[in-house]
């Protein structure tokens, strides 16, 4: 699916309308450069789940965050996972932290940000493709790969 959004607040409401279609053990690779939008996306998922959006912030710097999903008690999915690599070194890094635990796990929904620095640990694993690319001043294209 492609959409194209004219700002940031349009970009939200996309990722809180794919949260609906999101289930458990899915892992979500966001593509895009810098300042494209992809922690702005990932803010909508949350807040579809009935995470506070102001509570999500990009794991630049610690790789990795994980908020607790309480808004749907009969749904099966309990986490999501929000993993940003852009500063990470090597993969071994994201095992040391227990990312591996995470990924395709039932109960929990993985959003991981700059995906093509840890390609060994994404094989045989369910992959939405979501690409992010600016548009003008303030659009963003969007293409969603299931």
């Amino acid at each position: 699916m492609d959409y194209i959004t004219k700002n940031s607040d349009e970009t939200r409401i996309i990722g809180k309308n794919l949260s609906t279609e999101l289930k458990g053990g899915d892992i979500v690779l966001l593509h895009g450069d810098l300042g494209t939008g992809k922690t702005t996306l990932t803010k909508g998922i949350a807040e579809g789940f009935g995470i506070d959006p102001n509570d999500v912030v990009s794991p630049t710097f610690t790789l990795m965050q994980e908020y607790e999903i309480k808004k749907f008690e009969s749904s099966k999915v309990r986490k999501l996972v929000h993993i940003d690599t852009y500063r990470l070194e090597n993969e071994e890094q994201l095992i040391e932290i227990g990312v591996e635990d995470y990924l395709g796990e039932k109960n929990t929904i993985c959003l991981i940000e700059w995906p093509e620095k840890i390609d060994g640990l994404l094989k045989d694993k369910k992959i939405i493709n979501i690409t992010i690319e600016h548009s003008g001043e303030n659009g963003r294209n969007i293409k969603i790969e299931k």
